[in-house]
């Protein structure tokens, strides 16, 4: 069975907690460990907060989309924008690089969403913004697997 949650909210830094919280809300019926809980918060965080920063560059007029869709235990995450678009997603995925070293940013968001989720896909254009889909398999679904 296929659970499908979408939300949109104004890109102002202070519903990055709110993005953050609805998500794990919602993905708690598929009973995740504290763990997974954890590092679906921390890559919601860092992708919304990416559309905010870099994407919109702080328009308060913008908007961000988040998809989730909830199916045989895996949580499937879609986090984009209409901003700006990445000029160089290889450079931009890389370690460490940042676009805003002047907020001290720590150029680590795609690192950590990269290392959090199962699957991370961006794909990025001038025209149309940032979508980044993401795949976390729960340890629940695992278990049933086996």
């Amino acid at each position: 069975m296929k659970n499908v949650m979408n939300l949109q909210f104004s890109a102002l830094s202070q519903n990055e907690s709110f993005a953050r919280v609805t998500v794990a809300a919602f993905i708690m019926q598929l009973d995740p460990t504290m763990d997974e809980l954890t590092e679906i918060k921390t890559v919601v965080s860092e992708a919304v907060t990416n559309a905010i920063i870099h994407g919109y560059e702080n328009d308060p007029d913008a908007v961000v989309y988040i998809s989730v869709e909830l199916e045989e235990g895996a949580a499937h995450i879609t986090i984009r924008d209409k901003g700006k678009g990445i000029e160089n997603l290889e450079e931009a995925r890389q370690p460490l690089y940042t676009t805003k070293p002047e907020l001290e940013r720590s150029g680590m968001g795609f690192t950590i969403m990269e290392n959090f989720m199962d699957y991370v896909d961006i794909q990025s254009s001038r025209e149309t913004g940032t979508s980044i889909r993401m795949t976390k398999y729960l340890t629940t679904s695992k278990a049933l697997c086996n």
